[in-house]
């Protein structure tokens, strides 16, 4: 499903990668785990379905937003995935390699609303 759109395309395999996991998870845990599950769950997810909205955008200021909405999600998601390799839910190597593609998602992300805020301030009022 790769297309000319890297943060699309990363996102995608993001969530997809964040999907396995939790499927992975709740057969090797007990229920207490489970909102923890669901949270890595909706905000790895939620960086591609922010990114997909974007595409559809009313206005550059709406695009912007919803790009902000998806860096907030994949914060998040660098959050669960700390607590998950700190709790040993998952090891390392796992730890690392998801890390490693969220924190690219999100330079990416914060190199495009960075290009949208100059091109916004250079504007002629």
């Amino acid at each position: 499903m790769k297309t000319d759109n890297i943060v699309k395309d990363k996102s995608l395999s993001f969530g997809i990668r964040i999907v396995r996991m939790v499927r992975h998870l709740l057969k090797t845990c007990t229920y207490a785990e489970h909102p923890i599950f669901t949270q890595i769950l909706k905000s790895g997810t939620s960086i591609g379905a922010n990114i997909r909205e974007a595409e559809h955008a009313e206005s550059l200021t709406d695009f912007k937003h919803k790009l902000k909405i998806a860096l907030k999600e994949a914060n998040e998601s660098l959050y669960w995935l700390e607590i998950l390799y700190c709790s040993e839910y998952i090891d390392e190597s796992q730890y690392n390699s998801m890390k490693n593609d969220c924190v690219e998602i999100n330079k990416i992300l914060t190199s495009i609303i960075k290009t949208i805020n100059n091109k916004q301030s250079n504007k002629p009022s």
